[in-house]
């Protein structure tokens, strides 16, 4: 019998459905089940989806509830409230999604105890931490989309500077998904060559230009958000990445959010060190050696996640 791959999706915003966009179009599940609080939001998709079959093969799309998801083998978390206003703070928008996703986590440790949670949801580095400490399943099974995004923006812009396929760059950005995330320059590389202050296809190494293309990643967000009013796309593309890695038990190494488990003297928060990623979620993690200044950029970034999380009452 032939193993049906069945992706459930709760939050049908523009992420979620980004998301289930991409993983229709390049057919990695047989079904994905939509679940939203707006259920006549989640039909339209599902209905949305279902009409591309005959170009992309088929694969069954479905606005479901809770205990349907108990068929998923992975489900992606992009639920969340927005921003009220300019007034609202950061971590009165953390709380508000964090018990948003309090509520998430009781219906599908009930109803799908076994899938891989996939978190998308920002700031997605504490709410990963916040699903690992209310979900009873492994924390390895919980990951969250980290800073794979910002590494894809970065091996973009890179690979544009170089002239070569982006996907001949090896360079990592690590820590928060945010502004204190730190870009790897030590281990980055084209064709196996270090970048690092050295001339390579004919460029030379110049500090602030490769100072100029990390902040074009970091910012990206904004910039893209400034012009069109939020970011789906490349995020929802991200999602499919991390879905695929784990239904085809590729073990990809992924800059994705996890307990770094003392990697760097780091404990107690969720942040983005490249992991190998299947079947299981997380399986390993990767301690590349990196620079002192990287080192501890690393660890500022961690404490700025532990602070933003320090003012969250909530029991975990």
């Amino acid at each position: 019998m032939i193993q049906r791959r069945t992706v459930g999706i709760v939050g049908t915003g523009n992420v979620g459905s980004a998301a289930a966009y991409a993983i229709f179009n390049q057919g990695l599940a047989s079904e994905i089940l939509l679940l939203d609080k707006n259920t006549h939001r989640a039909e339209g998709e599902a209905m949305d989806l279902m009409h591309g079959q005959q170009l992309v093969g088929r694969v069954t799309c479905r606005a479901v509830d809770y205990p349907v998801l108990g068929n998923a083998q992975i489900i992606v978390l992009s639920a969340g409230a927005s921003q009220k206003s300019s007034d609202e703070s950061r971590l009165d928008l953390l709380r508000r999604n964090a018990e948003i996703f309090r509520e998430i986590i009781i219906q599908l440790d009930k109803h799908a105890p076994n899938a891989i949670l996939v978190v998308a949801t920002n700031p997605v580095d504490v709410l990963t931490y916040i699903c690992q400490a209310l979900s009873s399943r492994p924390g390895r099974r919980i990951i969250g989309t980290g800073t794979l995004l910002d590494t894809a923006r970065f091996r973009a812009l890179l690979g544009r500077h170089y002239g070569v396929d982006p996907r001949s760059v090896h360079a990592y950005i690590l820590g928060e998904h945010g502004d204190s995330e730190v870009p790897i320059w030590s281990n980055a590389t084209i064709g196996g060559q270090s970048i690092y202050e050295r001339t390579v296809l004919g460029k030379e190494w110049e500090s602030d230009t490769m100072q100029s293309i990390f902040e074009q990643a970091r910012n990206a967000a904004y910039e893209i958000i400034d012009r069109k009013g939020h970011t789906d796309a490349a995020i929802g593309v991200v999602i499919a990445r991390i879905v695929q890695a784990v239904l085809e038990d590729q073990q990809n190494v992924l800059s994705v959010s996890t307990r770094p488990k003392g990697a760097y003297g780091i404990e107690d928060v969720c942040l983005s060190i490249p992991c190998v990623v299947g079947l299981e979620g997380v399986e390993k993690q990767i301690e590349p050696t990196l620079s002192d200044d990287e080192e501890q950029a690393l660890r500022a970034s961690a404490q700025a996640l532990h602070d933003s999380r320090s003012g969250l009452q909530m029991e975990l």
